[in-house]
């Protein structure tokens, strides 16, 4: 197994095509998988369907992707925007074009949990796929949930949705990037692990690059990919729909 991970894509086109360029770059990568959260916050929509339908192998459901289709009360005002201006980018009417319907379907048809060896895959967590987060500070600040998620699953889980990268281990500590380029880390077969993929589209460690993770059978490594965020940013701004919030978090990283 050799397979490129893209998760929290959320409409960014320079963010996504700049990944891909990087996974493209890779010798031996299999496939590519993504963990969900294709739309919201970001300006296009619907390139970033296409793309991932035309590249992934697989495609999960995400919290933004399911609100297309459900309710979004419980997200904050400005997500809550970018969900409506989404929807209406995407959701087709009897007399839309062939292409927005079939972006409509392949969102609204996402499964929800991939499982493979000793892998499973997942947006959000094994026990909740797509709204539970994994934060890289429950060890600490909440125990008792971090060990209830680990006992939900064997082997080693894969999650995107809280756009932090790195790995908690068994001991429930998490292993962060620490701002380099490159990180690898060993998955060893007689532990369990939770590993982060991070956020393509909207990374919010305080580190503005895209990041992605290719998955091997007892090891993980994470890219670090810089972009053209303002391009987006200037993008987010001139839809007079989306929140300046969403622009300013791609440059803070955060």
């Amino acid at each position: 197994m050799k397979v490129a991970i893209i998760s929290d894509l959320h409409s960014n086109r320079e963010a996504l095509d700049a990944v891909l360029a990087h996974i493209g770059s890779l010798a031996g990568i299999e496939q590519t998988y993504c963990l969900g959260d294709v739309v919201g916050y970001g300006p296009e929509p619907e390139y970033c369907v296409d793309r991932v339908r035309e590249i992934a192998s697989l495609c999960l459901m995400g919290n933004h992707d399911e609100a297309l289709f459900r309710d979004a009360s419980d997200f904050n005002p400005h997500a809550r925007g970018a969900i409506d201006f989404t929807r209406a980018r995407l959701q087709p009417t009897w007399y839309s074009t062939n292409d927005r319907k079939l972006r409509w379907k392949f969102l609204k048809e996402l499964p929800l949990v991939h499982r493979e060896g000793r892998f499973v895959f997942v947006h959000g967590s094994p026990r909740d796929p797509v709204r539970e987060y994994v934060l890289s500070t429950d060890g600490f600040l909440n125990p008792d949930k971090l060990r209830a998620i680990f006992d939900s699953f064997e082997g080693v889980a894969v999650g995107g949705h809280t756009h932090h990268p790195g790995v908690h281990d068994e001991s429930l500590r998490f292993h962060g990037l620490g701002g380099t380029d490159r990180l690898t880390l060993p998955l060893a077969e007689d532990r369990k692990w939770f590993v982060n993929v991070g956020s393509v589209g909207q990374p919010r460690d305080s580190d503005n690059r895209a990041c992605y993770a290719v998955l091997e059978e007892h090891q993980v490594t994470w890219y670090r990919v810089p972009y053209d965020f303002q391009k987006t940013a200037d993008k987010i701004l001139r839809t007079g729909v989306l929140s300046e919030v969403l622009a300013r978090r791609l440059a803070m990283g955060k």
